[in-house]
């Protein structure tokens, strides 16, 4: 069974992911979202919200391709996240150049950690490629409409919260 590991903080999760997800899992047996706590970042979302949305917008996905999709908050290394849950494959989607350089760093630095873990880079698709989930809670919260970057129920959660602030 091969798994794989798609790492992210997903705050909140975007149809960029979602487009990632669905592209990953015809290369696997099992996907693992890892859903970084990372308290630097200061998400919006608390980690049990992110994991909710997350399996909430996932559930047909699995259902539809018969995959295994199982959904891990993580707060060590990567590459100690990826021996946990017994990935072979970390998954990164990429935007732009920009992305590419970082991840070039990460992917260095994993494989001097474990080199049998590989990892995979998909380009999201053209019409996701400018999607980033700062950008999308920066225009939920001037009020914009951000229904071409999230799914109906992210959209409502993101709404909600800032009718909050």
């Amino acid at each position: 069974m091969r798994t794989g590991l798609y790492p992210g903080t997903f705050d909140p999760i975007t149809l960029g992911h979602i487009d990632i997800i669905r592209r990953a899992s015809a290369m696997m047996d099992r996907l693992v979202i890892g859903v970084a706590i990372n308290r630097d970042k200061g998400p919006l979302f608390s980690l049990e919200e992110r994991v909710a949305m997350i399996e909430g917008e996932l559930k047909a996905l699995g259902d539809e391709t018969g995959m295994e999709i199982v959904v891990h908050p993580f707060e060590n290394l990567l590459i100690h996240c990826a021996r946990d849950v017994g990935a072979s494959l970390i998954v990164r989607g990429l935007r732009a150049v920009a992305d590419f350089e970082y991840e070039y760093q990460m992917v260095g630095m994993n494989r001097a950690m474990d080199d049998g873990i590989e990892t995979v880079f998909l380009m999201a698709e053209a019409e996701h490629q400018a999607i980033a989930s700062k950008l999308v809670k920066e225009i939920a919260r001037l009020g914009g409409d951000i229904s071409n970057f999230v799914t109906p129920s992210v959209r409502d959660a993101l709404t909600a919260r800032f009718a909050r602030h």
